[in-house]
């Protein structure tokens, strides 16, 4: 089987190409739900939820495109330092600039900023870019050293990030009579997910979580109650589970924190 499979492979060349292919359709998303998220200046306020929600929508969407490159390039054995950097180039466009871009967007449209407003939610924006870009050298870094853990993540991952986000942008369009005001917590929510992407808090590496769910009865029981959540109440489940993720670990890193201090001032003075 794997004869024929190595076979098929070296027959048709090209599906070496298609993780690099899927990489390109994931910067291709980032770049659309930047466009895309511009429409608002053309159309009623009353309209721009839904926009940005489509913005936002676009890329949670390539995510589907940032998993597979990754899988197929395992089965097709087309793994290579050209594919990596191509990855992290992409999630740059689409999980660190999209995402900034759509909190600037949504906060000058859909609030009345003036004086150092304005400066303020760019400043936000910018700790998010920077900070992902920052996350993403380092993780290109410890993966060519070889450093990077198997099954955590050393600070937030710019999808979570990207979609702690439009998590927040997509709800807030499915609310009946939505505050305005609420949007301005955006940007500083952005500002605060950039500083996480750069933490030392370590992050279940959720991929790999789903994949060994098959193995074990007590994850496909909560991936079954999951889905029934979901199927009740989409928007909101969505929205808590993903912030919930985001945030209850750096909390629970706080709280071990002077405990793992302790033990290795003992291990220390021993």
């Amino acid at each position: 089987m794997r004869r024929k499979f190595r076979k098929l492979i070296e027959d048709n060349w090209w599906l070496k190409k298609l993780p690099t292919t899927l990489t390109i359709c994931n910067s291709l998303c980032g770049f659309g739900a930047i466009l895309y998220s511009f429409h608002v200046y053309e159309l009623e306020e009353g309209l721009a939820p839904k926009i940005l929600a489509l913005s936002a929508w676009i890329i949670l969407g390539a995510m589907f495109f940032d998993v597979l490159d990754g899988f197929t390039a395992r089965i097709f054995n087309a793994c290579s330092m050209h594919g990596m950097q191509m990855d992290s180039l992409a999630d740059m466009v689409t999980f660190g600039v999209a995402p900034a871009v759509l909190c600037s967007v949504m906060a000058h449209k859909m609030l009345e900023l003036h004086g150092n407003s304005y400066y303020f939610v760019w400043l936000m924006s910018a700790i998010y870019l920077g900070c992902a870009a920052l996350r993403l050298a380092t993780y290109n870094v410890h993966a060519i050293l070889e450093k990077k853990s198997s099954d955590k993540f050393s600070g937030l991952p710019s999808p979570g990030a990207a979609a702690a986000i439009c998590s927040l942008v997509i709800y807030y369009s499915t609310l009946e009579a939505p505050d305005s005001k609420l949007i301005f917590y955006v940007p500083i929510y952005a500002g605060i997910l950039g500083f996480l992407m750069v933490s030392p808090v370590k992050y279940i590496h959720m991929g790999k979580w789903l994949v060994s769910a098959r193995k074990s009865n007590r994850k496909i029981f909560m991936l079954i109650i999951y889905c029934i959540l979901v199927s009740i109440k989409p928007a909101l489940v969505i929205v808590l589970s993903i912030n919930a993720y985001v945030l209850l670990t750096p909390i629970l890193y706080l709280i071990m924190l002077p405990f793992q201090l302790l033990r290795k001032g003992s291990v220390a003075q021993a």
